[in-house]
């Protein structure tokens, strides 16, 4: 872990959240010295009441995990998902996704967060090319023509060639960097829990598109799932106020009986909704990850392996450069790194917000012409199969890091 001093490396991570873990995990595998400063502690962000929620693992990004040493020991209490199934308010079509469509694997995972940042912990802790400092906040950063020096909230300096930025929408770094952000509030309030039921869920996700937006039922270990249920924020305040028994009936009226009785067993967690997007991805000396670069709607339950993305693609750009004998801090470097992951944040933000403003209504023209949508989708393997792997996180230019391990 270091002392508690005036440090320097190569890379500086700020933020210790999965995605800033994941890339100093990653640059640190490629023989790179890396410092993190992350504002929690790590007794916090493990704690159960930390934020309750699961994340869609990918397969793009259960590659990265494995490559990270990650994975191995998390994968027991990974959820396949074999089957996806998208409805639309009662109509009769709908839109299934089957893993054996397009090869032998899962689709993908569904994971607590939790579990994840525990692996990662441990991982961080373990490598001696990491210093981790928690518990501490860049007060102040100067990004120079040759290196990043930053002040520290416990009065030490931390320095190196790159600083990575993955502190979140509200990023003090983008923000210190003058980077300008797009933001849009969807009026939306996203509820999580946990619930227990009767039946097996088959290793099935859904996503149903209600009038206040959609509401996702997860398969987690067992006879769980997880629920991200999105309401009107006056709608959601008062759903939020319901003792335990009023609850269970409003979200069993949206649930359905198909997986028999149902049990809230874990607490109820709420966050609002939004879209933030920066206007670029790097500054000098200064690369954007995650939530900091794009936070997207979790529609489609892509946030983490859109930052997981980011990070495998930092990495590679930056070992490469290093490789090459270059400053990986350069415009030239960066600007890689920008040009690659501009698209798929741009693409992944436009599909969401796309998808939550078509189904969060109930105007009878868009519904009738979004059913019509969705089962003609279904009927179309080739476009449907696209659809399918470009959610699984293998289409398109990828990372080292996310390939499938045989190629």
């Amino acid at each position: 872990m270091g002392t508690v001093s005036d440090q320097s490396t190569d890379v500086l991570v700020v933020g210790g959240g999965l995605v800033g873990l994941s890339l100093a995990r990653a640059i640190a595998g490629s023989g790179l010295g890396v410092i993190i400063v992350d504002r929690e502690s790590p007794k916090q962000t493990v704690s159960d009441i930390f934020d309750g929620r699961v994340s869609s693992i990918a397969r793009g990004s259960v590659n990265m995990l494995k490559r990270l040493g990650v994975w191995t020991s998390i994968r027991k209490d990974a959820q396949p998902i074999e089957e996806i199934r998208v409805t639309d308010s009662g109509a009769p079509f709908f839109l299934h996704y089957a893993s054996q469509d397009v090869g032998n694997e899962p689709m993908g995972y569904i994971l607590e967060n939790r579990i994840l940042r525990c692996a990662l912990h441990r991982l961080v802790e373990s490598d001696s090319r990491i210093v981790w400092r928690t518990g501490v906040e860049v007060k102040a950063i100067e990004r120079g023509a040759y290196g990043v020096t930053a002040e520290l909230s416990d009065g030490t300096k931390a320095s190196a060639l790159l600083v990575a930025a993955a502190d979140g929408r509200r990023s003090v770094l983008r923000a210190n960097a003058g980077i300008d952000v797009v933001k849009r509030s969807y009026r939306q309030v996203g509820i999580v829990c946990t619930v227990a039921h009767s039946y097996p869920h088959g290793a099935i996700a859904h996503e149903r598109f209600l009038s206040a937006g959609p509401f996702a039922i997860l398969p987690m270990t067992g006879n769980r799932s997880s629920l991200v249920w999105t309401e009107r924020p006056e709608v959601a305040s008062t759903i939020l106020k319901l003792s335990t028994g009023d609850f269970l009936k409003e979200l069993a009226w949206r649930f359905g009986d198909f997986l028999g009785k149902l049990e809230v067993v874990s607490p109820r967690w709420h966050y609002p909704l939004e879209l933030t997007l920066a206007g670029q991805l790097v500054a000098r000396r200064l690369a954007l990850v995650g939530d900091a670069a794009h936070a997207i709607h979790p529609i489609a339950g892509q946030g983490l392996n859109l930052g997981l993305r980011d990070a495998a693609a930092l990495t590679e750009v930056v070992v490469r450069a290093q490789q090459l004998g270059m400053d990986f801090g350069e415009p030239v470097v960066l600007d890689g790194y920008g040009r690659w992951r501009r698209f798929d944040g741009l693409a992944m933000a436009a599909v969401t917000d796309s998808l939550n403003r078509l189904f969060s209504n109930d105007i009878t023209p868009l519904r009738e012409a979004r059913v019509l949508g969705l089962a003609t989708v279904n009927k179309l393997p080739s476009l449907k199969a696209v659809f399918q792997r470009h959610a699984m996180g293998v289409l398109g230019r990828l990372p080292e890091l996310l390939r499938d391990i045989s190629q």
